[in-house]
């Protein structure tokens, strides 16, 4: 696949000028962190992701999994990120449409 040049409506659009039809796309760090195929406005002076949870506010559909300090000292440790992970995949699904309208405004506030 192309690399990742931007987003257009919450999806990313590739080089080739293709935007894929996905609902999110989530970078999980792995072993070290490599941001270097991100071409987006998302990092600060330091070169590190501006999230909040894992959720990048200014990309709608951009996430985060595994970073040093996400949440909590255990977030890029196999041990910790399930909570992350949970707490991504909720903020997922409540972009979903079919995601039920009164269970939106109970996890908005996470």
């Amino acid at each position: 696949m192309p690399r990742v040049e931007g987003v257009v409506d919450g999806k990313p659009r590739l080089a080739d000028g293709r935007t894929l039809g996905v609902a999110a796309v989530v970078w999980a760090t792995g072993f070290r962190l490599d941001f270097g195929w991100i071409e987006l406005p998302i990092f600060d002076d330091g070169g590190y992701p501006i999230h909040h949870r894992g959720v990048v506010q200014t990309t709608p559909g951009l996430y985060f999994l595994g970073l040093p300090f996400q949440y909590t000292p255990t977030s890029e440790h196999v041990g910790g990120v399930g909570n992350d992970a949970r707490y991504i995949s909720e903020h997922i699904a409540m972009r979903s449409p079919r995601w039920p309208a009164h269970l939106r405004s109970v996890h908005a506030g996470r």
